[in-house]
């Protein structure tokens, strides 16, 4: 069987999780991608095809040219619709386009959230060049978020006080981002955490989330995620019902969303798997093929009623986050480890001797610590003293 991966740049959910798990299905591997070059030097044993990605007409025509499709797949956010798209005009299993859409594009969530009545969130849409001085009449609820309508890991999310403020940061975004519109929206309190889910269409399962810390405001970089194995009702409850008014119900999703007083909001929808290596780290936790069972239903095979996931297990995720612009000349090494029967994994997610400008978003991340254990405290304190005995050095 063929499976076709859109992709853009490569990443290592695709590298450590789908590549390696399509392999186990004996499955065909076709990557097409706008960044051939890239890919081969990742893995040169995958078979890899030049294609402009974005644009759903090219990959059809891409695939028409090739080898019939088995299954039609991405994990890249910003390729959710197009997948869709495609997948669909083949009369393969998919997501269905219009709910990706809606979960790529911030503000067409929010009116659609709307329009149905199952959430209204205070927001306004600033097009492709237009001028922000058209945003300081308004009567914005402030403090309210400004960020690009279709970005990632928050970048260029920023939190202003002010109509001034307001005007002043979405003039500094477009000036960074010249072709993308903006969202402003009310700031939602409470709590951040995430749902993450898994269906086929027919079920749905939920496998736990994150309680979410980021850094101080005004930019909402990602710190340190503990993961809950279920969250309360009603709040479960109300995060799913707000999936199913925007369609999303097939295949993994990511969904960030606060907590206040009982009331749970969406942030925002992510429709593919919860990056930053939490995919990695979930499929452990869990012991579970995880990435197997996300492809398995873009084949069209259903899910078993019981993935048979642990739930005695308990993690986190830290992020040591860059504070400068600079040069990096000293961090630790990849390392695996057990600690007072607490599995430890640290990644890096910079090199040595890479120079980065400060993005104040998840981009400044320069590694990420995995801890896994069966008791919460132990697995807190080994992260923080491996942590607090490691060195991360930027040079100006």
């Amino acid at each position: 069987m063929r499976m076709y991966l859109l992709a853009l740049n490569p990443t290592d959910s695709v590298t450590e999780g789908f590549l390696p798990a399509a392999e186990r299905l004996a499955l065909e591997v076709t990557v097409l991608t706008d960044q051939p070059e890239a890919h081969r030097r990742v893995y040169p044993e995958t078979e890899i095809l030049e294609c402009d990605v974005r644009d759903f007409h090219a990959v059809i025509t891409r695939i028409s040219n090739h080898r019939r499709p088995d299954a039609v797949f991405t994990n890249s956010d910003h390729l959710q619709t197009q997948a869709a798209l495609a997948a669909d005009y083949f009369g393969l299993p998919a997501k269905d386009w219009k709910a990706a859409l809606r979960a790529k594009d911030k503000a067409e969530m929010r009116r659609h959230l709307a329009s149905v009545g199952a959430d209204t969130v205070w927001s306004t849409e600033l097009g492709v060049g237009e001028d922000p001085a058209v945003l300081a009449d308004l009567d914005a609820p402030y403090p309210c978020v400004v960020k690009p309508r279709e970005g990632v890991a928050s970048e260029d999310v920023v939190l202003v006080d002010s109509p001034e403020e307001l005007v002043r940061r979405c003039k500094e975004i477009q000036a960074r981002r010249p072709g993308a519109s903006l969202v402003v929206e009310e700031y939602l309190r409470g709590e951040l955490h995430t749902l993450e889910t898994l269906g086929d269409g027919r079920i749905r399962h939920v496998l736990g989330g994150f309680r979410t810390e980021l850094s101080p405001h005004p930019y909402f970089i990602e710190q340190c995620c503990t993961y809950i194995s279920s969250h309360r009702e009603p709040v479960a409850g109300q995060i799913l019902t707000q999936l199913d008014a925007l369609g999303v119900g097939f295949g993994v999703c990511h969904t960030e969303f606060v907590v206040h007083e009982d009331r749970a909001r969406i942030i925002e929808v992510n429709y593919r798997a919860i990056g930053d290596h939490g995919d990695l780290l979930l499929a452990k936790l869990l012991d579970i093929p995880l990435f197997e069972h996300i492809l398995r239903t873009h084949l069209g095979k259903p899910l078993p009623a019981d993935l048979g996931a642990r739930t005695d297990s308990v993690a986190r995720r830290d992020y040591p986050c860059a504070d400068r612009t600079g040069t990096l000349i000293a961090a630790p090494a990849a390392t695996d480890l057990i600690v007072d029967d607490v599995q430890l994994t640290y990644r890096p997610l910079r090199k040595l001797g890479e120079r980065r400008e400060l993005h104040h978003s998840n981009r400044d991340q320069l590694g990420v610590l995995h801890t896994i254990g069966n008791d919460q405290q132990a697995v807190d304190r080994v992260a923080t003293d491996y942590l607090s005995s490691q060195r991360w050095e930027i040079q100006p």
